[in-house]
């Protein structure tokens, strides 16, 4: 189990945004612990042990949090994120029962290679990302493989039913939902040729030889007028 250091935490409102400076990367990140049996209880986690908590385990680990005169086995249940850093901002921890099942969703590893990519040029798509589970807290899987070496033809996909749980972890997906599949990209069909229309070709021809005549017709009489006024001279 991941261990989680906590302190009191008493200020709120104004006074704990004023504290926080708006979500910077290190200093103390503001937690509510809660629970079935747990009266809301407000601490303060150092915010690089949270945030190193959470790339190790992420939302389905069990975390040992412990403070003075608190000891609590939690979830996390729901992070607030700054929309411009990225940082945390606020967090809520769920305690948990080990008795009884809680419903949590675990992230799914993508492991081997696909015949299909690999030897027939398709494009793996991975529709789903994690899976929604009902389990024990001391059973909660930390991740869950996708065997990607099963997509051997451009149409094979591969459903949540196929994939292979630890015992005792309930799947609440529908088992016909796709996990990952095949994607091939299409070609995009050449535009037919436009059809010539011979008789428009006759008349354009035949409009410039009329033309033609026209010109040449125009300089005879231009010629003619140019003599006779010579022979005037």
């Amino acid at each position: 189990m991941i261990k989680l250091a906590a302190k009191e935490r008493k200020i709120f409102g104004k006074a704990l945004k004023t504290r926080l400076g708006g979500g910077q990367a290190a200093g103390d990140l503001p937690v509510v612990v809660y629970g079935p049996k747990d009266k809301p209880t407000p601490l303060f986690v150092d915010r690089k042990a949270f945030k190193k908590v959470l790339a190790s385990g992420g939302e389905s680990a069990m975390i040992g949090l412990e403070a003075a005169d608190f000891q609590k086995d939690v979830l996390i249940h729901e992070i607030d994120f700054h929309p411009v850093s990225g940082e945390p901002r606020h967090a809520d921890f769920l305690v948990v029962d080990k008795t009884k099942t809680v419903t949590v969703k675990v992230p799914l590893r993508f492991d081997g290679v696909a015949p299909a990519v690999k030897d027939l040029g398709g494009t793996l798509i991975k529709v789903l990302h994690e899976l929604e589970v009902e389990v024990l807290p001391a059973e909660i899987p930390h991740e869950i493989a996708v065997d990607i070496a099963a997509l051997a033809t451009l149409e094979a996909q591969i459903l949540v039913s196929d994939l292979k749980v630890p015992t005792g972890v309930k799947v609440l997906n529908e088992p016909e939902a796709v996990v990952a599949s095949i994607s091939v990209a299409e070609e995009e069909p050449e535009a037919p040729a436009e059809p010539v229309d011979l008789s428009k070709i006759e008349v354009e021809k035949k409009g410039k030889k009329e033309e033609t005549a026209d010109e040449a017709g125009d300089e005879k009489g231009k010629s003619a007028v140019e003599t006779k006024s010579d022979e005037a001279k």
